[in-house]
């Protein structure tokens, strides 16, 4: 042998307070999930649990579409399997870019083979819907219609039904991200119209990373049936998982992440017992809690008053404060994760996440002396 045994022993994570954009803390009854006895991905146990993650999946995303199941893979997984299944090339896609993630959602398209249109807002500035509107007009042809509901980038939350109405007077199917929303301010599916939507284990909902619910509507999946092209991803084709997440004999498609499964319906479990609207509720009051304290150190928002997330908090650095370093003393002094800033906001902003299980109020007491202490040196 020419590779000599390594000398690494088991990896202790440092205990962290998460504070950024994702993941947030997750809480001890999921953590003990996942260590639970892993089962076969066909077991009629497992099987039975799947059929419960997607019972409590319709329920967070208040809808009854039958396609509601987790992608195996992270968020930017799920978003891949809502483009690649509904958009098919030359196809035309009004994408609304207003961050980082809007501008994912364009790339997808473009990688697909299909055309996108821009409608872009100033990054902290939510979708201006009568510019949705003129795109419409100017693009009479555009079947579909892509947005982020939460921009992780930014904070900014833009008005979802407001949004899909347009989208729907125009004959357009509607593509959301609520990957940052979903959980922590209202995401309602079939009372808004949403056609498609992707979101993330690990933001509020407070399960480990690596698995995206989505959800279709009828007309959603009525359009995917009708493709003369096959899904150009093998392991993203609906047609082909589908007959794993459904059906009274389920097929082999790929062998399912079982206890990260065990994780995110433990983590759907609490939701359920919280219930939505009290969710909503613990997200706002705390946001307001931090913010009543970061306008006393002078820390000023980002994002206007009235789109502006509870569950993420763009803000700028103060000046004279170098922005990484202090997050380095955060992270060092007082094991505390805030996230920097994206795109054409590196640098300028902190974004301080109170998502699910990390909205808390002594989560919020800790952000604020630590962050006082390195404000003021």
């Amino acid at each position: 042998m020419t590779i000599e045994r390594p000398a690494i022993t088991s990896f202790q994570p440092p205990v962290r307070t998460l504070m950024g954009p994702g993941p947030s803390d997750v809480p001890p009854r999921v953590l003990s999930a996942l260590a639970r006895p892993t089962v076969g991905h066909l077991d009629p146990a497992f099987v039975g649990m799947m059929d419960e993650v997607k019972t409590l999946l319709r329920y967070a995303f208040q809808t009854r579409n039958e396609l509601t199941f987790p992608v195996s893979g992270p968020g930017s997984l799920g978003m891949e399997t809502c483009f690649v299944n509904l958009v098919t090339p030359g196809d035309k896609v009004i994408v609304c870019v207003n961050g980082v993630f809007g501008q994912r959602m364009a790339e997808n398209v473009r990688r697909i083979g299909g055309v996108p249109v821009i409608v872009e807002d100033a990054w902290g500035a939510p979708v201006d819907p009568a510019k949705v509107e003129a795109a419409f007009a100017a693009n009479p042809d555009a079947q579909l219609f892509a947005f982020v509901h939460a921009e992780t980038s930014t904070g900014a939350l833009s008005d979802a039904a407001t949004l899909a109405a347009i989208a729907r007077r125009h004959g357009a199917l509607t593509i959301m991200d609520c990957v940052t929303s979903l959980g922590g301010v209202p995401v309602l599916l079939d009372e808004g119209g949403i056609d498609a939507a992707y979101s993330g284990s690990q933001k509020c909902l407070s399960c480990t990373p690596g698995l995206s619910p989505v959800s279709f509507s009828e007309a959603a999946v009525a359009r995917i049936k009708a493709r003369k092209t096959p899904c150009p991803s093998w392991f993203q084709d609906l047609g082909l998982v589908l007959g794993y997440w459904s059906g009274a004999k389920r097929t082999y498609h790929h062998t399912a992440p079982v206890n990260p499964l065990y994780g995110l319906h433990e983590a759907l479990v609490i939701l359920a017992e919280e219930g939505l609207e009290a969710s909503w509720q613990r997200h706002r009051d705390n946001h307001l809690h931090l913010r009543a304290g970061l306008e006393a150190m002078g820390v000023s928002f980002v994002v206007r008053e009235d789109a502006r997330l509870p569950q993420l908090n763009t803000v700028w650095v103060p000046e004279g404060v170098d922005e990484a370093a202090a997050r380095v003393r955060l992270l060092k002094e007082f094991d505390l994760e805030i996230g920097a800033g994206l795109g054409v906001l590196a640098g300028k902003v902190w974004r301080i996440g109170l998502m699910g299980h990390s909205s808390r109020p002594a989560n919020i007491a800790l952000c604020l002396a630590a962050l006082e202490a390195v404000i003021r040196g």
